[in-house]
């Protein structure tokens, strides 16, 4: 669904790109045609620019110091080279390019769940599916439909694609979520409360505590992104209640950027009590693309290797 929306937002503005371009020209307004496409080209880089002025306002705001300037434009620029080939070419084309991953024999072979963010779906994790074909992991990487839908309306999803892992490998899986994925995979565990071990939940720039621009979205899932959102409050109200009834939650590494002009302020994206791990001069989907991302979730992996298990959900 998400790929068929971009495909035509894509198609809709070249065509009118190509509409008012040729306008332009052929009524004598070269500047205007010349303008008109710098807007097309770079009108993605001006609404980034405008989300990390307010980060560093929200975050001084919040009494949290912004990031370096330079760090802040580095990430920018980063996230300006990205966001283009997630969402103007992987996820509006190749959506299958990359298949979950099997290998011949994946019993005893810990596997890995990745879970996408808000407006994604599972072509953002491509690199990462060819990285752990390479290294022999199982992988399943799913497509949360419908977009902007509640969040706890993905959970059928996720305990499918988990329990897919469990079976196929007899390991208990490590989870990942980027961005709204984690929340998501959160939205989970407190459904399966606890029954379904897990090697560990590794989020990248998860909203734990919620997202300053979410109050600008108004989809149910944007509004349970927003901070100090009564389903936010509620989420944290029952992990609590169910790990103090004894149900075994997974380790949380929170991983985040202190440049994410997406997910601010900075505190919102740690998980309380769990580990972290900072990306200095990262951009919300540019943390996908660093190696102490994907290092992290393989020393969690390694690890999982070592406590195979026979019990199966």
């Amino acid at each position: 669904m998400i790929a068929r929306w971009q495909r035509a937002a894509l198609l809709l503005g070249v065509v009118l790109w190509g509409l008012v371009t040729g306008l332009a020209w052929g009524q004598g307004h070269p500047a205007l045609a010349l303008a008109v496409t710098a807007l097309a080209l770079g009108g993605h880089a001006a609404w980034l620019g405008l989300t990390v002025l307010l980060m560093r306002r929200v975050q001084r705001a919040s009494g949290v110091a912004p990031p370096a300037v330079a760090q802040a434009w580095r990430a920018w620029w980063a996230e300006c080279r990205a966001a283009p080939r997630v969402f103007a070419w992987r996820q509006p084309f190749r959506t299958r390019a990359e298949p979950d991953v099997w290998p011949a024999a994946p019993a005893g072979r810990p596997g890995v769940l990745l879970v996408h963010g808000y407006l994604c779906n599972r072509a953002i994790w491509n690199p990462w599916l060819r990285r752990l074909r390479a290294l022999g992991v199982p992988a399943v990487a799913v497509t949360l439909e419908p977009p902007g839908a509640a969040l706890d309306a993905h959970v059928p999803v996720l305990a499918a694609a988990v329990r897919q892992l469990w079976q196929r490998t007899g390991c208990a899986p490590l989870l990942v979520g980027h961005s709204m994925g984690g929340l998501a995979l959160r939205a989970w565990w407190r459904a399966d409360a606890g029954r379904t071990p897990v090697r560990a939940l590794v989020t990248v720039g998860t909203p734990h505590q919620g997202t300053w621009l979410a109050r600008w979205g108004h989809s149910a899932s944007a509004r349970q992104m927003r901070p100090d959102s009564d389903w936010l409050r509620q989420l944290a109200a029952d992990e609590m209640r169910l790990r103090a009834e004894g149900s075994e939650a997974p380790a949380v590494l929170s991983v985040f950027s202190p440049c994410d002009s997406i997910v601010f302020p900075t505190q919102g994206a740690v998980w309380p009590g769990g580990e972290t791990l900072a990306v200095t001069g990262a951009g919300h989907v540019d943390l996908l693309q660093h190696a102490a991302v994907f290092e992290a979730v393989c020393q969690r992996l390694q690890g999982a290797a070592a406590e195979t298990s026979d019990r199966r959900p």
